[in-house]
Formats: structure tokens, sequence, C-alpha cells
């Protein structure tokens, strides 16, 4: 049987079908889940995809934490449920506290839309196993508040204890110490900035580098049946 990947939409979400798609191309199943969802349909783990969530207001991903399904989320996630948050959805699990830190606007105020290289810096994580540690993936980005922010002790702790996941090797918008992506303690939970799922066919992306990560999802879940 092939792993069920959830993908939830919020209003205002843009990048749930690109997700979906990513998913599908990978191997495994594609489930929908809506906010207001107050179960996840037996999922085997979940995608929190980019968008402008509620319209960004208050703050970015600030109301999408508190959504019936995110509070799922967070208990699956706590059961050891992989959950991937990229652009907006990792600024929705930094507001659900699943991941540390916060994000930002971008240095110079800008909002950057560009193809850019990341580098691997942990390949452990439930959705890197198929990357090489220091390997260069070249996927897409678009965001005006995608600067990475923690205190001092934070930026220490993620730091010595290889919760870094990804690093720009342009640090176009000023994250501390270059942070593109980050997980949780226990590696199941990860969040990028810019968008895998935007780089999983060459028709339509600028490579098929952000696959690895939805192939080493659903390697983790048939891994743990």
């Amino acid at each position: 049987m092939s792993a069920k990947i959830g993908v939830i939409t919020f209003p205002g979400t843009l990048d749930d079908v690109d997700a979906a798609r990513a998913v599908r191309l990978a191997g495994a199943e594609a489930l929908s889940l809506w906010h207001a969802d107050e179960d996840l349909k037996s999922v085997d783990a979940v995608v929190v995809p980019g968008g402008f969530s509620y319209g960004d207001y208050l703050r970015s991903g600030a109301i999408s934490a508190l959504a019936p399904v995110m509070q799922q989320v967070v208990e699956a996630a706590g059961k050891g449920m992989p959950v991937l948050g990229i652009c907006n959805g990792f600024q929705i699990l930094t507001e659900a506290g699943l991941l540390d830190g916060a994000l930002t606007r971008n240095e110079g105020l800008h909002f950057h839309c560009t193809d850019t290289y990341l580098e691997v810096a942990n390949n452990t994580t439930a959705w890197t196993t198929e990357y090489e540690p220091g390997q260069r993936i070249y996927v897409p980005a678009k965001h005006g508040e995608g600067r990475f922010q923690a205190d001092a002790a934070t930026i220490e702790r993620l730091e010595g204890e290889g919760q870094v996941v990804f690093r720009y090797t342009e640090n176009y918008n000023g994250s501390i110490n270059a942070i593109a992506g980050i997980t949780n303690s226990t590696g199941r939970v990860v969040g990028l900035m810019p968008h895998p799922e935007h780089a999983v066919d060459p028709l339509t992306g600028p490579s098929t580098d952000g696959l690895g990560l939805f192939v080493s999802a659903i390697n983790a879940v048939t891994a743990a049946v």
C-alpha cells in the first residue's frame, strides 16, 4: 500500500496543488486536507504548503496556526508523524510552536522571487535522506518574510544539535547564519522557505532537485510500517 501524504489548504493557500503533484510524482497518494478539518484522514505525513494564508493578516501564519487542522497536526507531530512546512507553511509551523525561531521581513524589505541554490546541512531528517551532506539543490524561492531570526541561545542550540537543515548559498534575505530551513529535535518536522514542490519536473521547474524531500518522507513512513 502506498504512503498517504496530506496537503493542507487554508484560505489564501497558493501552492497546495503543486505540493500534491510533487507527492504523486514521488510515488505517494496525495490527500487534500481543509483548514477546518478536525481529523487527518489517516495520512502518514503532512505538507503545510506555501501561499498567503488568511492574507497574512496579523502576522504571517499566525491565524493558520490556530486552525482546527493544525491542532491535529501538532498532536500527530508529537507522536512522530513527518510534517513539512514550505514557505508560508514554515511560518505556520513556527507560529504553532512546532519549530523554533521566526520568519521576519527580508533584509531591505524586498520581496524575492528567484531560483536559488541551497546547501543540505542535515540529511538525516525524515525529509532529507535522499540527499548527501553538503549537496547543493536548485529550487525556486518567493517570499517577502523569509528572514530567519532567533535569539542567540536558540541559534547556538540549533547549530550545536544539527537542527539546521538547509542554508542559502546566497543569503539574499539576511537570515541568521544563512539558515533556509530547520528541523525539530526529532528530525521529523522540517520547515524551509524555498519551494521544493516547484522543482520536481524539468518541464515546469529549474530542476528536479526538490523531489528528494518527498521521496525521503515516503521512505521514512514506509520504513516505520
